[in-house]
């Protein structure tokens, strides 16, 4: 199906680009949301009379998307999560888990508007992109740990799994240091003649 598209839309084109969709995606995402109208001589009219009018509500909406998310690029924000020894979550943090950590800090988005190419598994800090309009594009910043102190940790740029790891290692360097010092592993004899 060809459609001409009002706004911009990734990976189809700009503004009154007259594209060829599926039409699935016409029917069930396109048209319904206003992104596109059908592409026949009366729409093709329509959109050239009112084109000035489209180009500058874009325009304005993209300008208070601009400006609202001046406030938030940039920005991090704190999950605490369970998560395993090796820093595999117990469950995923998704789209939705995103928004509302923003939207409790004072952000005003919506899970749409959060992209993540798959849903964040590990424990870290993850920048997650959030499209506030078609060309406005942010990134925030997501530090999923198990606790306030290992968040803190993590936004000075410590890897807590690593050090974890090698905190583990050296303690069990010195419970063997002690156990051997300690006379453990040692066999005496002990007044038995062979």
């Amino acid at each position: 199906m060809k459609v001409i598209l009002l706004e911009r839309v990734e990976r189809l084109g700009a503004l009154g680009d007259v594209v060829a969709v599926k039409d699935g995606f016409a029917r069930n995402f396109l048209l319904p949301r206003a992104k596109a109208l059908r592409a026949n001589a009366a729409n093709l009219k329509v959109f050239e009379g009112q084109r000035v009018e489209i180009e500058s509500r874009n325009a304005r909406a993209r300008d208070a998307a601009a400006k609202s998310g001046e406030k938030l690029d940039g920005t991090s924000y704190v999950m605490i999560r369970q998560a395993g020894e090796t820093g595999q979550l117990y469950g995923s943090v998704s789209g939705r888990d995103v928004a509302e950590a923003v939207n409790a800090e004072g952000g005003k988005i919506d899970r749409a508007m959060v992209v993540l190419d798959k849903p964040i598994k590990t424990l870290g800090v993850h920048p997650v992109k959030i499209r506030l309009h078609a060309e406005v594009v942010l990134t925030v910043n997501i530090n999923i740990a198990r606790s306030a102190d290992e968040a803190e940790r993590q936004a000075r740029g410590e890897n807590v799994i690593t050090s974890q790891f090698e905190e583990d290692r050296a303690s069990d360097a010195k419970s063997a240091a002690d156990m051997v010092e300690g006379g453990a592993g040692r066999q005496e004899n002990l007044g038995r003649e062979d």
